[in-house]
């Protein structure tokens, strides 16, 4: 059984700025995204500040975030990451498998991660995070640096939408056509 605590906290930024880019995607009639809930268990509640203070997760969870844009189905995970190095333990294989069975079936799956030192936030193609967990799994790098994403693949705040990737889901999709014509 996983617990929770306020370390669960973490990345709530980013998954605000996140949120408020789904709400004008959603205004504008571009995309429906929607923060998936992670079912808990409330175990220890501080009554004063009626805050949850210790918790236990109901099921594993498959990805903050679920959707579709242009009648495209999309899933995907956000991640905080303080070092330029970013450890594929934050990555959990049943999160893995999820945005696999999701691609199967016509879907995009990726991951947004936020470098905080750096102040970038970059858009990682599922096929580019298998590479990596491939990688991990045959007992090589069980992380990834920085400078192996595609910097084509950084995201730059535009007109009040602070992380922008319809842009980057497009480059996705163009990308696929260009591997599936090889």
């Amino acid at each position: 059984m996983a617990t929770w605590s306020s370390r669960g906290l973490r990345g709530s930024g980013f998954e605000e700025q996140i949120n408020r880019t789904n709400e004008k995607y959603r205004e504008k009639g571009l995309a429906l995204i929607q923060k998936v809930p992670t079912p808990i268990t409330p175990i220890r509640i501080d009554k004063e500040n009626r805050h949850i203070t210790l918790a236990y997760f109901e099921q594993k969870s498959t990805v903050d975030y679920i959707g579709a844009v242009q009648g495209i189905p999309v899933c995907f995970d956000a991640k905080e990451c303080s070092l330029d190095t970013f450890s594929l333990g934050n990555i959990h294989e049943h999160q893995v498998q999820f945005m696999e069975e999701f691609e199967r079936q016509q879907g995009i799956s990726f991951l947004l991660i936020n470098y905080t030192k750096r102040e970038k936030v970059y858009y990682l193609p599922f096929r580019n995070l298998k590479k990596f967990w491939k990688r991990a799994k045959k007992g090589g790098r069980k992380s990834f640096r920085l400078e192996e994403l595609d910097e084509n693949y950084a995201l730059k705040e535009k007109q009040g939408i602070f992380v922008p990737y319809l842009e980057m889901i497009q480059k996705d999709l163009d990308e696929r056509g260009d591997i599936d014509k090889e």
